[in-house]
């Protein structure tokens, strides 16, 4: 997997207290991390604070068991007026394992300006690579 031009990535290893009771990374913290990566990403590119509009889609692929390493990678897609669609993806591994893409989603950030209405983007990258 290529990482694109202006990719956020965030690395982290999952504890016990970010697991469920198999174990594995819990969905409810998985869908922070990725919200986070995918804010990240989105405020670099527009230059602005954003705030989280909606997720399009989120995909758990395979469970990510406590000790393994997490890896977020976000990038901007696409860049409207005042909105940005997210892409992010999770991989995960064992020390001396490759990694595996474990999680993966759309979210669809907004632009804000100080009392948090959403206003233009006006000077923002977009990864050409990954459009």
């Amino acid at each position: 997997m290529t990482t694109p031009t202006g990719t956020v990535e965030q690395t982290d290893i999952v504890f016990p207290a970010q697991a469920n009771h198999h174990g594995t990374l819990f969905g409810g913290n998985a869908l922070q991390l990725m919200a986070k990566a995918a804010f990240l990403a989105a405020r670099g590119a527009a230059q602005r604070d954003v705030v989280m509009a909606g997720v399009t889609d989120v995909r758990f692929l395979a469970p990510v068991p406590v000790g393994q390493v997490l890896t977020l990678r976000a990038w901007v897609t696409r860049v409207g007026r005042s909105s940005l669609t997210v892409c992010v993806s999770g991989l995960a591994a064992t020390l001396g394992s490759p990694q595996d893409e474990v999680l993966k989603g759309i979210f669809e950030m907004v632009a804000v300006d100080g009392k948090g209405h959403p206003t233009p983007i006006t000077h923002a990258y977009l990864n050409q690579e990954a459009a």
